[in-house]
């Protein structure tokens, strides 16, 4: 029984050749290499399969049936690494059935989501887009291993194989519905603490606007609380609540809920978000491609 150790890729080769050919002159031409040296080639594949393969006839070097029944299996795994190795070099949007997997919070897949949906369908519409939701230290592993192929947010500790570039930095806002009894823009700091808020993640890095509220002598522990963003505007344009969130989020939110922003009366640390991705897919035609689109799509200054 032939052993994989045993079989060199360019036997395969000359099989596939062969089984083409059937001519060793022929197959020598083809592979650039003497007649002697196909037939030695020949025979290393004879004794590594334990059957002569090929017997000369007057109509040419036919397969025997052992060689007939190889013939599929070889020709496709032969197929599939060509198309390995050019898909190392070549992404065709248009054509590709890739599937890429991006890491973002629920905030990064409301702001995200929908354009790169949008996009793909216009230029790349066999591309598909997973958000992931994996944090912490997990992220770092998850991309490494290659289960995850992007990042986006503002992600701490990412490992000293990950290479980022900035999208944008933004502020926070404070959302209020239109039909509020007294939030209204511009009011101070001894209003605002007087409100009812909604207070939502205290995960890094959402959790600043948290410090900054407790520092400005808001009791978080006197207020409502959500885990997530996504919930936000439906809880605020529902009740009387305040819920201070990125500004992004807010601009998007506010149309279709019917609400208001203002910027708050605190003072909060801006927030940066930023692409990351492994340095071993740096040159990864397909990574670069869905990298450029998300530079195109959303950083600012690109």
């Amino acid at each position: 029984m032939a052993e994989l150790r045993d079989v060199d890729l360019n036997l395969l080769l000359l099989f596939q050749h062969l089984l083409e050919d059937r001519n060793l002159s022929a197959v020598a031409r083809r592979m650039d290499l003497s007649q002697p040296a196909v037939s030695n080639a020949l025979r290393r594949l004879r004794e590594a399969f334990g059957d002569d393969l090929f017997v000369r006839t007057a109509q040419g070097m036919l397969p025997t049936p052992r060689a007939q029944r190889l013939a599929g299996p070889v020709s496709e795994a032969l197929t599939m690494l060509s198309q390995a190795l050019k898909d190392q070099d070549v992404f065709d949007a248009a054509t590709s059935t890739r599937r890429f997997r991006v890491a973002m919070t629920d905030v990064g897949e409301i702001h995200f989501m929908p354009r790169l949906m949008e996009v793909c369908v216009q230029v790349a519409p066999l591309v598909r887009i997973d958000s992931v939701r994996v944090q912490g230290p997990d992220l770092p592993r998850e991309m490494e291993t290659g289960r995850v192929d992007l990042a986006i947010g503002a992600f701490d500790e990412m490992g000293a194989g990950t290479l980022q570039r900035m999208l944008f930095r933004q502020g926070y806002a404070t959302l209020f519905r239109q039909a509020h009894p007294t939030a209204h823009a511009g009011m101070g700091l001894k209003a605002f603490r007087a409100e009812r808020h909604l207070i939502v993640s205290r995960a890094a890095p959402y959790g600043q606007v948290n410090q900054s509220m407790e520092r400005a002598g808001v009791d978080l522990a006197e207020h409502f609380s959500v885990p997530h963003f996504s919930a936000v505007p439906y809880i605020v344009s529902a009740t009387d609540l305040l819920a201070t969130v990125p500004e992004k989020l807010a601009a998007s939110a506010a149309p279709p809920f019917g609400l208001r922003y203002m910027a708050p009366p605190i003072r909060v640390p801006a927030l940066q978000t930023n692409m990351y991705w492994q340095r071993r897919v740096d040159r990864d035609s397909g990574n670069q491609w869905l990298r450029a689109l998300i530079v195109n799509t959303f950083a600012v200054g690109a």
